[in-house]
Order: structure tokens, then sequence, then C-alpha cells
């Protein structure tokens, strides 16, 4: 190609400027270069290079390009099942939270327990200690409780198996320390156990079921206002030897006319005899009063009865031999006064009553101070 000026808008042309299209040599006409178009491009083999590079170059491209996409759906998938795994090991980093947190309460109370487990066993260590160390007069001071329990009961309710339980019991705690001090206080509750032993037995048990039985009786007893007129009796007939019994009708033929009208007139006279019976009837009252009871005066006699043998239970179960003895007293006079004492279940429940009168209540029952003294003298000398 030809140079072209280095100052093109100064020509030195005969002195004037000549525009740049003046001085372009044109081009000589004749057919176009050759290597030009895609004929001439292949001809090449830089080009030809370049072209399968620009294949390849595409074909990596879509390759990496789909890759991609499919990496993109891997690493999609994945972050949503990271997402769903996150979420469950949050509900159960929150479970294992609320867990811990009832752990740590439950903790807290056991604790606590295991605190106050631990100062009541050193309370109860503390106290063995000083069990331990005064074993003796503890259990000294055991019996003599004891002892002035039943020595109270003794006095107060009668109560000798009560003692006699309370002495034994004491007798054998001291036996269990088999020591030769306490041999003395042995030897006193020995001789307080004879003591009891030797008095005579109150069979309370037994009364008491009398009074019972009579008081379950009380609505069964006849009053003498319940009495009703006997039925008729049958006529008997009197043989012609003078006997009584069933007659019995002998034959027309063998009896006259005479045997007939007497037997006639006997039968008539014991009939009329029996009815006469029947209308007027002899009784000896003490009190008429108990023959004109009203039902409601009836139900109230048997109530106050029952109430009065309740009293006298309770006075048995207490003790109380006065208010026993009178209202069993009282029983048997209204006993005597309203029922018919002529009747079996009244002489029934008159004699349990009497077998209770003929028990004692009280008896005169000893005191327990042989044994309190004895346990009372080795505590003050110990």
């Amino acid at each position: 190609m030809n140079e072209l000026p280095n100052n093109p808008e100064k020509p030195n042309v005969g002195g004037q400027v000549v525009p740049p299209e003046s001085y372009v040599t044109p081009l000589p006409p004749g057919p176009p270069p050759s290597g030009t178009g895609l004929g001439g491009l292949l001809q090449k083999p830089q080009n030809v290079a370049i072209l399968a590079l620009a294949v390849l170059l595409a074909l990596q491209t879509w390759s990496t390009h789909a890759r991609f996409n499919r990496l993109r759906e891997d690493v999609a998938r994945t972050l949503q099942k990271d997402n769903a795994s996150n979420a469950e090991t949050a509900q159960t980093v929150r479970e294992v939270q609320e867990a811990a947190k009832e752990l740590q309460v439950k903790v807290g109370v056991l604790e606590n327990r295991q605190t106050e487990a631990q100062s009541q066993q050193a309370a109860l260590e503390q106290m063995y200690q000083d069990i331990s160390k005064n074993r003796d007069e503890w259990a000294l001071s055991e019996i003599e409780q004891v002892l002035s329990t039943a020595s109270q009961q003794l006095q107060l309710a009668g109560n000798v198996q009560g003692a006699l339980i309370a002495l034994q019991n004491a007798d054998r705690s001291l036996s269990r320390s088999d020591k030769p001090q306490f041999i003395t206080i042995r030897r006193a509750i020995a001789r307080d156990i004879e003591k009891l032993k030797a008095l005579p037995a109150v069979d309370q048990p037994g009364m008491a079921l009398r009074i019972d039985n009579v008081i379950s009786q009380i609505d069964d007893l006849p009053l003498l206002s319940d009495e009703k007129p006997a039925e008729p009796i049958a006529p008997t007939r009197v043989n012609a030897s003078g006997a009584k019994g069933a007659a019995k009708a002998a034959p027309a033929a063998e009896r006259t006319l005479g045997q007939r009208v007497t037997d006639t007139w006997r039968d008539w006279s014991h009939e009329m005899w029996d009815d006469m019976r029947q209308l007027i009837r002899v009784r000896t009252v003490d009190n008429p009063d108990a023959l004109m009871l009203s039902p409601t005066e009836s139900y109230f006699v048997r109530e106050n009865l029952k109430l009065r043998l309740l009293n006298a239970r309770l006075a048995l179960l207490s003790r109380n031999e006065g208010t026993f003895r009178d209202d069993l007293s009282t029983a048997q006079q209204m006993l005597v006064k309203y029922f018919d004492t002529k009747a079996r279940s009244t002489q029934a429940a008159q004699a349990l009553l009497r077998q209770v009168q003929a028990n004692n209540v009280t008896i005169d029952v000893p005191d327990l101070s042989e044994s309190l003294n004895a346990v009372r003298n080795y505590k003050s000398k110990s």
C-alpha cells in the first residue's frame, strides 16, 4: 500500500493546497483478491482452528450451562432438605430445652428433698445418740408413764385388765435389758401383778349381753292393757260315772228317756257355765291405771323401759354401781306395774334382770404405788 503523507492538509504542489481525494492513487480494475468469503476463510488453517475452537467453546459453554443448571437444581434440593432438617432440628432443640427445664425443676425438688432428708437424718442420728446415751433412763421414764396411766385407769374406771397388761409389758421391757439393777423393780411389778390376778372377775360383757337381750324383748312383752278375752272352751260332757271327757252318743235303743234328759240338762248347764266364765273374769291388779293405757301411752311405756335399761348398761360400763342398781330396780318395777307377769316372756326378762343384779359392778382395786415407787426410787438414785 502507498504511504500517506504525514501532513495531508499541507500538500506542496505548486504552492497550492490539494484536497486529499486528489492525491489517493486508485486501484486498478480486476478480479477480487483471493482469500475473501467463507471459502477463503476455510482455506486458511488458522481460520479452521479458530472455527473449531469456537465450536468447541460453544459446546463447552452449553455443557457447562447444563451442568450448572443441574448443579443448581441439586443445590436447591439439598437446601430444601437442609431447611426441613433444620426445622426438625429446631423443634427437637426446643423439646430438649423444655425437657431440660423440667429436669432442672425436678432436680431442684430432689435437691430440696435430699436436703430435708439429710437434715432429718442428722436429727435422727442426734436423737439416736441421745437415746443410746440415756437408754436406761428413757426406758424407765416410759415404764413410769405407762404405770402411772394404768394406775389412773384402775382407780377411775376399774380397768383391771388394762392395768394387768401394762404391768406385764413393763416387766417384759425390763427383762430385755437383763440388768441386775432392775431386779427390785421387777419384784415390785410381780407383786402388783399377783394382786390384780387375785381380784374377782367382773363379767361386764356377759351382763351387758343380758341387758341387750331384755331390751330386744321389750317390744314383744305383753302389757296388762293388751290382754284380750280368752277363746271359748270346747264344751265337755260328763258321762254316767261322773268323769269328764268327750261325750260319745250312745245308741238311742240303749238310753232311756231319763238318761237323755239328764245328759241334755248336763250339756246345757256346762255350756252356760262356760259362757259365763268368758263374760266375767276376776283379776287382782295393784295399779288400775295400767289397764287403761292407750296405744300411745303403751308405746311410751315400752320406750321408757328401754331407756332405763340403756342407762343401766352405760352405768355398768362406767362402773357406776349406784346408778346401775337404781335403773335396774326401776325397770323391774315397770315390768311388774305395766306388764303381764304371768306371761313366760315377762318372767324370762325378770329372771335375766335378777341375774344381772346379782353380780357386782365395782370391786375394791389396789393401786400400783409399789411399782411406781420402785421406779422413781431407782431414777432418783441413778
